[in-house]
C-alpha cells in the first residue's frame, strides 16, 4: 500500500506520497498542500503498480541508441545474416534520425517525420514498410519493459506500396543470356536455373552434395555476405551448416547438369570439401562474392544478351519455380524443391510467364467448342 509523508516546512505543512515500485524501491508520487491529495496520489501510483500499468518514467529517459543497441538488440535470437541487416538498419536510417532522443521523448509525429524524412532522400516506400516493421518492434518491447506508456509507431500513416508484377525470364530470353556469361561461370548459371538455389546455397556446394548415381543435388548448407561493418563475426562471408528452412533438401537433377559439374570437378582437382563454385579457378578456394559476381560477369553478360528488362541472378530462382509450374509439375513438389515454409509462397509463381493466358484462353476455347 502507498502511504504519506508529513514534511514540515516554513510555509506550512507538505505531503509527500509514496509508495514501492515493481522493484521495491521506494518512490515518490509528487507533494501536496493536504494529506487527502497525497493519499490519492499514492493510491493512484499503487493501482498502477497492481494492474501492471505503471511507467518507469526514469528509465525513458534512456536513449533511442543506447536502449536499440545495448538492449533490445542483443535480446534478440537472431540468424547470422539477420542479424547483421537490423545492424544496418539501426546504423543507416533510425540512429541518425533518433539516435540521441530519449525513449519517452519520442511521439508520433516524430516517426512521421522520419517516414517523410526516408522518402525526400529516396527510400521506396516498400522499403520504408519494412522498416517501419523494425521501428514498431523496437518500441513494442520498449513498452513491454515499462519504460514508455505506448508505442509512437502504431498510428504512422505509410506511403502506399504499389506491386508490380514481376516478369518471368522465358527459356529463351536464359539461353541468350546464358550464350553471354564468361565460360568458367556457365556451370553456376546452369545449376541455378535447374535447382532453383538461392545465391548462399549454390555458393555453397561442394562435391560431396553430388549424388551422381543417385542423380541428386543435396542442400545442407548455406554462406551469408554482409558488411564488416555489421558483421557479428567480423567476417564478410559467413558458413552456416544449415540452410534457410534448418533442414536439409534434396534435388533431382538432369544427367546433362551432372556430366557438366564432373568434368568441373575433374579439371579443377576438387576435393570432395572443396567448393564447387570458388572466387578462383582452384581447389580449395574461397567463397565467390555475389557483388563481384553481379557487377564483374552477370550484369554484363544480361546487357550483351539483348534482354529487354534487367534480369537479376535471383531471377533464375524465379524462372525456376514459373518452368515447373508451367510444365505441369504439382504445387507440393515445387514446394518442396523450393525450400518455401509456406505453400502459398510458390502459388506466386503460377501463370507467370507470358504465353499463360494464351494457354488458359486456348483452354477455355476447347472446352467451350467441343
Amino acid at each position: 500500500m502507498g502511504w504519506v509523508v508529513e514534511r514540515s516546512r516554513q510555509r506550512g505543512r507538505r505531503y509527500t506520497a509514496v509508495y514501492r515500485d515493481t522493484h521495491g524501491h521506494l518512490r515518490s508520487a509528487g507533494t501536496f498542500d493536504s494529506r487527502r491529495e497525497a493519499e490519492r496520489a499514492a493510491m493512484r501510483a499503487e493501482d498502477k503498480i497492481t494492474d501492471g500499468t505503471w511507467i518507469d518514467r526514469r528509465a525513458g529517459r534512456v536513449t533511442f541508441r543506447t536502449y536499440a543497441e545495448d538492449v533490445w538488440l542483443p535480446s534478440r535470437h537472431l540468424e547470422v545474416s539477420t542479424l547483421a541487416a537490423y545492424r544496418s538498419y539501426l546504423r543507416r536510417h533510425f540512429i541518425p534520425f533518433f539516435g540521441e532522443m530519449r525513449l519517452a521523448q519520442i511521439t508520433a509525429s516524430n516517426v512521421q517525420t522520419w517516414v517523410r524524412s526516408a522518402l525526400d532522400q529516396g527510400l521506396s516506400p516498400r522499403s520504408i514498410a519494412k522498416y517501419h516493421v523494425l521501428l514498431h518492434s523496437i518500441f513494442a518491447r520498449a513498452v513491454r519493459d515499462r519504460l514508455i506508456a505506448f508505442n509512437p509507431c502504431e498510428s504512422t500513416e505509410l506511403p502506399k506500396v504499389v506491386t508490380k508484377k514481376a516478369r518471368t525470364l522465358t527459356p529463351e530470353e536464359y539461353s541468350a543470356v546464358l550464350a553471354e556469361v564468361p565460360p568458367r561461370f556457365k556451370p553456376l548459371v546452369m545449376t541455378a536455373i535447374e535447382t532453383g538455389l538461392r545465391w548462399g546455397e549454390l555458393v555453397a556446394l561442394r562435391p560431396r552434395h553430388v549424388d551422381f548415381l543417385r542423380r541428386t543435388i543435396t542442400v545442407e548448407e548455406t554462406i551469408v555476405e554482409v558488411s564488416r561493418k555489421d558483421s557479428p563475426t567480423g567476417e564478410r562471408l559467413i558458413v552456416k551448416p544449415y540452410p534457410k528452412d534448418d533442414e536439409p533438401r534434396t534435388l533431382r537433377v538432369s544427367q546433362g547438369l551432372l556430366d557438366v559439374l564432373a568434368v568441373r570437378i575433374a579439371e579443377l582437382g576438387l576435393a570432395r570439401d572443396d567448393l564447387l563454385f570458388p572466387s578462383r579457378e582452384t581447389a580449395g578456394g574461397q567463397p565467390l562474392s555475389r557483388a563481384t559476381f553481379n557487377t564483374r560477369h552477370w550484369r554484363p553478360a544480361v546487357e550483351r544478351s539483348g534482354v529487354d528488362f534487367a534480369v537479376r541472378m535471383h531471377d533464375l530462382r524465379h524462372a525456376h519455380a514459373s518452368w515447373l509450374l508451367a510444365g505441369g509439375a504439382d504445387l507440393k513438389s515445387v514446394m518442396e524443391r523450393m525450400g518455401h515454409a509456406q505453400i502459398m509462397t510458390t502459388q506466386r509463381y503460377l501463370h507467370t510467364l507470358p504465353e499463360a493466358q494464351d494457354e488458359a484462353l486456348a483452354a477455355f476455347e476447347r472446352v467451350r467448342t467441343r
